[in-house]
This record gives structure tokens, sequence and C-alpha cells, in this order.
């Protein structure tokens, strides 16, 4: 279903959570600044999903819960693969992960290490990403065929609108499509 089709069926989501389909009609979304979204399918099943979260790992003594990276990570995986997805199978995308104050501690950094550090431990081979920076990003996810849209927004909120054809580890900036 091409993008604006009126059948088009989009799922935001928030931080600290995730979502799955199998569904065509389905396009994931997400905006953000220095948490990171890993947009992980299946190609063969056809089936993936997205998640959101905060911050790498829950501070110390503080109960685990979806908004840190290893349990956001875990919740997306064996969502995947209760559905019917198979681990050997798994391909990731992966954005955000930005400065967005350079008066506070690099956060961004951080859970961008984090997801990388991540995939690679548990082999899920990471097909491209947008991680650092200091813009925001708004993320569409198509979880049938790993398709995703990346709209880099300014720091002061001015939208750049610009198109690359193939992947790319760092966009300059504006919008790049990931197929």
């Amino acid at each position: 279903m091409a993008e604006g089709d009126p059948g088009m069926r989009r799922i935001h989501v928030v931080q600290g959570s995730h979502a799955v389909s199998g569904d065509a009609d389905v396009c994931l979304t997400t905006i953000l600044g220095s948490c990171v979204s890993a947009c992980v399918w299946d190609p063969q099943a056809h089936l993936g999903g997205m998640n959101h979260f905060l911050l790498p790992e829950a501070p110390d003594g503080a109960p685990a819960d979806r908004r840190y990276g290893v349990q956001a990570m875990e919740l997306l995986i064996n969502a995947l693969l209760a559905r019917g997805a198979r681990r050997d199978r798994l391909r990731a995308k992966v954005f955000g992960g930005g400065r967005m104050s350079e008066s506070m501690a690099d956060i961004g950094g951080r859970n961008a290490e984090f997801v990388r550090r991540f995939l690679r431990d548990e082999e899920i081979p990471v097909e491209a990403e947008s991680l650092g920076g200091s813009a925001a990003r708004r993320i569409q996810f198509w979880p049938t065929t790993g398709r995703v849209r990346q709209h880099m927004v300014d720091p002061g909120g001015v939208a750049r609108d610009e198109r690359h054809a193939a992947p790319v580890p760092a966009p300059a900036g504006g919008e790049l499509e990931l197929f």
C-alpha cells in the first residue's frame, strides 16, 4: 500500500512501548531525540516490529521495565518470535540516539552504543542505521518489508526534505528511505 493511501493504518510507537505487525497495510511510526528505536523484521515471514526505549539500562536498584534497552529489545524480539518469526532470519535497522543538549549527559550516545552491542551479541545483522547527531527524527517503518523512511528535523524544529536512494550510515540531514 502506498504512502498516503487511505487504507494504510499508522500505529504510533510511544516511549517505552513496542508494536509488531504482519499486516502489509500497517506503518509503524515514532519520533526520536536521544531515544532509540530498533526496527526488526523477518523478511521471509513478512513480520516486523518497532520499539522505542529511553535509556540503555535501569539505574542500580531500579526495577527493570520496558523503558530500558534490554527489556525493550527482549520484548520486541520475543513478540516477533511468538508471531512466527525465526531468530536466524531477523534483520534490524536502528535510529535515534541524538545528543539533544550539549549541556547534558550524552544519553543518546549511550543508547546508540547499547543497541549496537545488543544486536551484535544477539547476532542480528544491522542493515542500516542512523544514530547520533543533534537533530530529532521522525521514523516510518513498514514491518512486512523492512522499508524505513526517516525525516530529520533541525534542532530549531524545521523539517528538512531531502531524499537519498540508498541506505547510508549517518545522513547529513533530510529525509532518507531505507529499503
